[in-house]
């Protein structure tokens, strides 16, 4: 996909997850499967791919299933691009 390794990098980044980003592929599981990613966490993300990517995300546009997987916040971010 796309933009699925520069989400990861940020994803990594914002998380802090050091080499834990090499296990991600665009099936992992992120929203109650890693216990980084937070509420804080996901508004840090948000802004993150926000200024990454150059895009604004408004409140209504977020939900859980936006950031079930890797692959579903790639495609969030890949509708935002379009």
């Amino acid at each position: 996909m796309m933009y699925l390794e520069e989400i990861k990098t940020i994803l990594a980044d914002v998380l802090s997850l050091g080499a834990a980003k090499d296990t991600l592929t665009e099936q992992s599981a992120l929203l109650g499967s890693i216990p980084e990613l937070d509420s804080m966490a996901v508004v840090n993300l948000i802004a993150a791919l926000e200024e990454h990517f150059g895009i604004v995300v408004d409140d209504d546009e977020i939900s859980a299933t936006t950031f079930e997987t890797l692959g579903s916040l790639n495609a969030f971010v890949q509708q935002k691009l379009a």
